[in-house]
């Protein structure tokens, strides 16, 4: 019986555009990431630009954007480029085996490549694409450096066409079973005087706050017909920067610049200021308080309810395919059933582990059904149920109750494994002050009433955005 060998991409570029050694490549990314300032995004990271030079060039940049990964967790980082070394028709996937580094081997998704295969016979396997492009592979031991366990699924583009929407396409269902961060690798201007790089790639980096491909699209053809001097090209890899940018744009990201530079920063003898290239760090997220439309909130409430229609009719959740891209994020949320003005049910998961529309169906039939302080609900009970949707934002621990705003935040309480949740709306529904508010989060905890005055106590907050059928109608 033949042993399986596992396909290895060896690296192409180790001794060339980063160290060899891997205690010289351990210690070169140290240095960048400490030089490196950590930026406080308000929001959920699923995307990055980062530049590909060599590390003396661009890695003190790439590093920037590696601040923002530290303490996250990816189950696959999706990496796109465009090639430099072997023109051809389409996309080549690498599907199999895995990458190798000084760093160590860092294993390919191989199910997501499937998946991703099967999206277009314009999509395929291509190694020769891979083996000497080095786009992709400098961004490797950063990500080594910086997340703890994580697949790659390495993608790059053969010729500038149309792919990219198809690939943007695909990467948007993608979003809605795992959790991937997408990175396109590119850098920016190419060649002109180091004045003139930076006034060029502050209009193209511009443009990425509100991503939109065609806005890309639209400002490199602005540059480009005004024929600056000395510039071969605005961006070198812009089939992955679309594909991004659309993906971005579909789920109503945001882009924030994290750290621009150009090779000109560098001290001779490596730099110059005569010709030189742009590099710049961008990264890619959902606000954590992304406001949902009024079509997304009627979507949300009619998902509920027939949430738990058909399950009391048929004994099964049923599944839903939302309008929007919204109602995919992976979000927590309650949902709070009244008959006649009168609590029927409330159960809910704070945890972002679920795409939103699956949480409110979810949490629907629980509601309805499974909430201990009520009988299930009955067909006759139907015609009178009211809706109400809690969505709510991310858990933040507090250091004091002094930070609780009653009537905004809703607070979860742990003590070993002891918790309890409170929305936001609890306190002044009930005209609770801050201290009456703590002591029925106590007892709903199972713990003494003045528990927290005495014994340490965890808070958590958050944020809601709460609706009804009652005040969308």
């Amino acid at each position: 019986m033949k042993n399986f060998s596992p396909k290895i991409r060896e690296p192409a570029v180790a001794g060339q555009f980063y160290p060899e050694s891997k205690r010289e490549l351990e210690e070169m990314i140290d240095k960048f990431l400490s030089n490196a300032t950590s930026s406080k995004i308000e929001g959920e990271v699923f995307g990055l630009l980062l530049p590909h030079a060599g590390y003396i060039f661009s890695g003190g940049v790439v590093a920037y954007g590696m601040k923002v990964l530290e303490n996250k967790e990816f189950d696959t980082v999706i990496l796109i480029g465009d090639s430099h070394y072997e023109r051809f028709d389409g996309v080549s996937i690498w599907n199999s085996g895995k990458w190798k580094t000084p760093l160590g081997e860092v294993e390919v998704d191989e199910e997501l490549a499937s998946k991703i295969l099967s999206f277009s016979d314009r999509f395929f396997v291509k190694d020769s694409a891979h083996l000497f492009e080095h786009s992709l592979e400098v961004e490797i031991p950063f990500l080594q450096k910086t997340l703890k366990k994580f697949k790659i699924l390495p993608i790059i583009f053969g010729s500038e066409n149309e792919d990219w929407r198809i690939l943007a396409e695909g990467l948007l269902k993608i979003f809605q079973e795992k959790k991937v961060l997408i990175i396109a690798s590119s850098d920016l201007s190419h060649y002109p005087p180091y004045e003139k790089a930076k006034e060029v790639d502050v209009e193209v980096l511009k443009c990425l706050e509100n991503p939109d491909p065609q806005i890309l699209i639209q400002k490199i053809s602005q540059l480009e017909r005004k024929n600056i001097d000395g510039v071969e090209t605005f961006m070198c890899a812009q089939d992955a920067v679309k594909t991004l940018l659309e993906v971005a744009r579909r789920l109503g990201g945001k882009g924030v610049l994290l750290k621009y530079a150009n090779s000109g920063d560098i001290p001779s003898p490596f730099g110059n200021k005569l010709s030189v290239v742009g590099y710049g760090a961008v990264a890619f997220y959902l606000p954590y308080h992304q406001p949902l439309t009024k079509k997304e909130k009627e979507e949300l409430l009619k998902i509920a309810k027939i949430s738990v229609e058909k399950f009391l009719k048929e004994g099964k959740i049923p599944q839903f395919q939302p309008s929007s891209q919204r109602l995919k994020r992976h979000q927590g949320a309650f949902v709070t059933l009244k008959k006649e003005g009168h609590l029927r049910g409330c159960i809910g998961h704070i945890g972002e582990d679920m795409p939103l529309y699956e949480v409110v169906s979810q949490m629907a039939v629980a509601a309805a059904f499974y909430d201990s302080r009520f009988p299930p609900v009955r067909e006759q009970d139907l015609p009178y149920l009211e809706y109400e949707i809690s969505v709510l934002s991310p858990l933040k621990k507090i250091r004091s109750i002094d930070e609780i705003k009653l009537g905004v935040h809703g607070v979860e309480v742990v003590v070993d494994d002891k918790k309890a949740v409170f929305l936001p709306q609890v306190a002044t529904e009930n005209n609770w002050n801050l201290e009456e508010f703590l002591n029925h989060l106590m007892l709903k905890a199972d713990l003494p009433i003045n528990y927290w005055k005495e014994n340490p106590v965890d808070f958590y907050i958050f944020e809601a955005d709460v609706f009804s059928d009652k005040e969308i109608k």
